[in-house]
């Protein structure tokens, strides 16, 4: 028998199947390796991961990420085997091929019945179909059977994703820890070599790149003021942990940052990312501030509980003078540090520390008992800020009752969401914080969390951008998203994307309120009537859409009013939903003979087409950096790493660029230290790239 597939993607809340799954003994230990391949179906067996090679290319705030990974079988017999990987937050994978017979096959995304349908006509008849379907909210899982003994398999896959970006830090995360369900043995360490290059691009200059999880174990080159590289090799070992690099912009004003994409015989695309500009100084008053702890048994896994007592010290740490605070910490039912608000002082934060040391993750989750908890610390005219630490792991039932919650809070209350590890509900947290005007942002292991705690108060504390919207003159644009716009915090953009019917010049215009004062933003557009250098914005557009169907869905208890427009969206944009899936055949005959269009097949040509185009770039700005070693004065130097990481949520500007509005300057942040690094990271950088291209 010849592989058969089965790709499943899993988006279930995982702290409940994981309580499930380890009381019948199945749990088998968290990997080491971002993509497992694990023996499965009681044939048992050990399978290794032989290469494990990542490349992210970051281009204007978007990154795409290829994995490529051979394992191998090291027994005397054939095994079947579960491979299972996890896609960061925000990520929409885009492209997922295995080799078959020594070819490369691609799959296509089509309705989700259908697609089984399919697979299921083909296993009597031992074909290869693959199957790829939506069954949890972060996962993707295929099974091979039969692997050889001795035999290598090799997979691709490719995702995109809007890089989080705070107080002008772009952050990428390549996530590591998995957790399957296996009757099976895992192999917990790399058995080969691992290799992860990230090539960063941007039109607005780069000033610094590091890799704060990591450190001196990245090489960083700093081949021009717009493209920076991280790059790290290597062998057998264990890859415990994220990999996080984050690089730092110099951005010269507020404003609005465009980018387009026009495909052939299409409506064409644009973004536009809308920036608050300059630091307001924090207002003389202080602000109340409740921390809601996650301590149910899901935060055990992967150090949760450790990461969220780490985030709660540290933004407590930073709260200022006539600032007050409480700690409620939950599972099955809440409990306060103080009852009451307190003011913020060297005993109450003692108090606080010692609290959340004693803390342990055990038992059941009810966020919403925790969030009424909080709700009764409301006093007008004060805000309170509700900081929910957790990873968001809960029922449907309980979810619809936490959304009706968010709605009805009290008037001066607001929620912050601060999602912790790499199982993390991020829908469910964002949701939350978007109907009560607050926002969300996510931990890993690798973050610098007094950097994080500095940036999350300054975007509490400082005044926002409220009665946001967006007016395009020309264009003939339509279909925006979000339709209706969030507020602005002050280091977190905001993102807009829309379709477009008409090329040419055009008018951009963002109104709002910020302190009771009226503001706006504008930007000329050139919208082209061909442009296929940036196709990444199109994924984007129809990503954010099914995101906002599915809220909508979940606020009207209805899917069936939104499904068909998810279908085609997944359809056309080869994303795998709680409608479509992914199905891989062996042929074009086949796709034919289903009547499957190769609309992803096609995609992926034009993406790869501006890929390479982009990659020639970058070969031309590394020749031209390396050239330049022999003939300068001074050495060429990779901006040094700041101690820590960098926080979330802003993106990247694009080329067209407005004259913006100013927000108010009283006062700045703070400018954290500065070390140098050699140029020999340049020369290395650019050997360890040469190297990987023989492969």
């Amino acid at each position: 028998m010849r592989h058969l597939l089965s790709l499943r993607r899993r988006f279930r809340f995982v702290g409940a199947a994981a309580l499930a799954v380890a009381a019948l003994g199945l749990l088998a230990p968290a990997s080491d390796g971002a993509g497992l391949l694990i023996a499965e179906g009681g044939l048992g067996g050990v399978l290794e991961i032989k290469e494990h090679d990542v490349r992210v290319t970051v281009n204007n705030g978007i990154a795409v990420t290829e994995v490529f990974q051979v394992f191998r079988n090291t027994e005397n017999r054939q095994v079947e085997a579960l491979y299972t990987f996890p896609v960061p937050k925000g990520a929409s994978v885009a492209d997922f091929s295995m080799w078959i017979d020594g070819r490369e096959m691609v799959g296509e995304v089509v309705e989700k019945e259908r697609a089984r349908q399919i697979y299921e006509s083909y296993k009597p008849r031992r074909k290869d179909p693959g199957l790829l379907e939506q069954t949890d909210y972060k996962t993707f899982e295929m099974r091979i059977f039969p692997i050889g003994a001795g035999a290598e398999q090799k997979v691709r896959l490719r995702y995109y994703q809007e890089l989080d970006v705070d107080d002008d830090w772009a952050t990428y995360v390549y996530p590591l820890a998995t957790t399957t369900q296996s009757r099976g043995r895992v192999a917990s360490t790399q058995a080969g070599k691992f290799s992860l290059t990230v090539d960063a691009k941007s039109e607005v200059p780069i000033v610094r790149m590091e890799s704060p999880s990591h450190k001196d174990g990245f090489v960083i080159a700093n081949h021009s003021e717009k493209y920076f590289q991280a790059s790290l090799e290597t062998g057998r070992g264990d890859l415990g942990r994220d990999f996080v690099v984050a690089y730092r912009l110099s951005r010269p004003k507020s404003g609005i940052d465009v980018l387009t994409s026009k495909p052939p015989d299409d409506d064409g695309y644009l973004c536009l990312t809308l920036t608050a500009g300059e630091e307001p100084a924090e207002p003389a008053s202080g602000a109340d501030y409740a921390f809601v702890l996650d301590v149910s048994g899901s935060m055990a896994e992967t150090s949760k509980l450790g990461l969220s007592r780490n985030a709660i010290a540290a933004f407590s740490d930073v709260l200022g003078e006539g600032d007050r605070f409480d700690i409620i910490t939950f599972n099955v039912a809440p409990k306060a540090l103080f009852g009451g608000l307190r003011e913020v002082n060297a005993d109450t934060k003692v108090q606080a520390a010692r609290f959340l040391a004693s803390q342990e993750a055990r038992g059941g989750t009810d966020l919403r008992t925790a969030i009424a908890a909080a709700y009764r610390l409301a006093e007008a005219p004060r805000t309170l800020n509700v900081v929910i630490v957790s990873d968001g792991l809960t029922n449907q039932r309980d979810r619809t009752t936490l959304l009706e919650m968010s709605r009805a809070r009290p008037p001066t209350a607001r929620l912050f969401c601060i999602g912790v590890g790499s199982e993390v509900n991020r829908g469910l947290l964002e949701q939350l914080a978007e109907n009560t005007g607050g926002l969300a942002s996510f931990l890993s292991a690798g973050d610098d969390f007094e950097r994080q705690a500095q940036a999350f108060r300054r975007k509490v504390t400082r005044p926002v951008a409220s009665d946001l919207a967006l007016a395009l003159d020309g264009g003939d644009v339509y279909d925006v998203e979000p339709p209706t716009l969030p507020p602005l915090y002050h280091g977190t953009p905001l993102r807009i994307y829309a379709r477009y019917r008409k090329p040419g010049p055009a008018k951009a215009t963002v109104r709002g309120r910020i302190g009771g004062k009226d503001v706006a933003w504008t930007a000329d557009v050139l919208l082209p009537k061909r442009k296929d250098t940036d196709p990444e914005i199109e994924r984007m557009w129809a990503c954010h859409r099914v995101d906002r169907l599915l809220k909508q869905a979940d606020r009207t208890g209805s899917r069936e009013a939104v499904a068909g427009e998810i279908v085609r969206l997944g359809e056309a944009y080869s994303i795998a939903t709680e409608h479509t899936s992914f199905i891989v055949l062996e042929n074009d005959a086949e796709y034919k003979r289903w009547a499957i269009d190769r609309k992803g097949s096609l995609r992926l040509a034009r993406d790869r087409e501006a890929n390479q185009r982009l990659a020639r770039q970058l070969e031309a700005l590394r020749e031209k950096a390396v050239a330049k070693i022999g003939r300068q004065t001074g050495p060429v130097v990779s901006e040094p790493a700041e101690t820590g990481s960098t926080s979330a949520n802003r993106s990247q500007p694009a080329p067209q660029r407005s004259n913006g509005f100013h927000l108010p300057r009283f006062g700045g942040g703070p400018v954290g230290p500065v070390g140098i690094v050699v140029a020999a990271g340049v020369v290395l950088a650019e050997w360890l790239r040469r190297r990987k291209a023989r492969r």
